[in-house]
């Protein structure tokens, strides 16, 4: 029976990965709607049902993935994020809810109904530019990627979310822009993790990319970089804000301040943590 399946996968999950009951319980189903390309309404309403041949042996090899300790958002080929469904492969990082607070923050600086322009440097699966260019219809917004492949998860996920007002460009942070460009808001989740973190080789991120993850012996490489590029393309009173790790923000408004930039702040997580930095780049510059 499914509920039969899905208890007995939940029990294996949360053995094997350390999930709490719940959690467990979530990833079953939703390996289980995947293998049957069932909503979870359906598992619900059909849990008494006997599973076929062919649709428990999918969901076995994925549940052997998973219990191996493959992130579930690459074995379905998707993950939410800001109320849309985004392609993911193994080419990108995996959405997490907290980036979700790096487009909050800058959608407050882009006019609802006003043309704006805006920036994401280092787009990977697109979430942060499609949402921002889902939610301002009147905005233009750029997105640049350094990965042929994580460009074209973007692309394939802005087409198919229907975010005509977003253009891509291929290449390393600001060098494929026209000089002379400039942007109300730029917007980034860059590599912040230290090179030698243990953490690169625990859960999820033993399976991402590892460029999109680490950088540099203080994981604030890229960060600089971005900062010190932001002044020759915000426009004035142009806005830079970007993610960052959950010890980094104090370093992060450093660079801010030093780079001239004004309301320079740090806003935490749903968790607590500060997880964004931000600042104004004033007329004067």
């Amino acid at each position: 029976m499914i509920a039969a399946t899905q208890q007995q996968a939940a029990i294996a999950l949360a053995a094997a990965l350390n999930l709490t009951p719940g959690e467990a319980r979530r990833e079953a189903q939703i390996l289980l709607g995947h293998a049957l390309g069932k909503p979870r309404a359906w598992l619900i309403a059909h849990d008494r049902e006997a599973l076929d041949a062919g649709a428990a042996h999918i969901f076995q090899t994925l549940l052997n993935r998973r219990l191996n300790g493959e992130p579930i958002a690459y074995l379905v080929g998707e993950r939410e994020f800001y109320g849309h469904a985004f392609k993911v492969t193994p080419a990108v990082l995996i959405p997490r809810p907290e980036t979700e607070l790096l487009v909050e923050l800058a959608l407050e600086r882009l006019p609802v109904d006003m043309p704006a322009r805006a920036l994401d440097l280092g787009a990977g699966s697109g979430t942060v530019a499609v949402s921002l260019a889902l939610a301002r219809p009147a905005a233009r917004v750029t997105a640049v990627e350094l990965s042929p492949a994580a460009l074209a998860v973007a692309q394939d996920n802005a087409q198919r979310l229907g975010a005509a007002n977003l253009e891509f460009r291929l290449g390393f942070w600001y060098a494929p822009l026209e000089k002379g460009e400039r942007f109300e808001v730029i917007v980034s989740n860059p590599p912040y993790i230290a090179a030698d973190d243990p953490h690169l080789g625990w859960g999820d991120l033993r399976f991402e990319p590892p460029g999109a993850l680490a950088s540099g012996p203080d994981g604030l490489a890229d960060i600089r970089l971005i900062v010190d590029g932001a002044p020759a393309f915000l426009a004035p009173g142009g806005w830079l804000l970007f993610e960052h790790g959950y010890d980094q923000a104090e370093a992060c408004r450093k660079l801010l301040n030093d780079a001239g930039f004004s309301a320079v702040a740090s806003v935490a997580d749903l968790a607590g943590i500060e997880r964004v930095t931000l600042g104004c780049l004033g007329a004067k510059n």
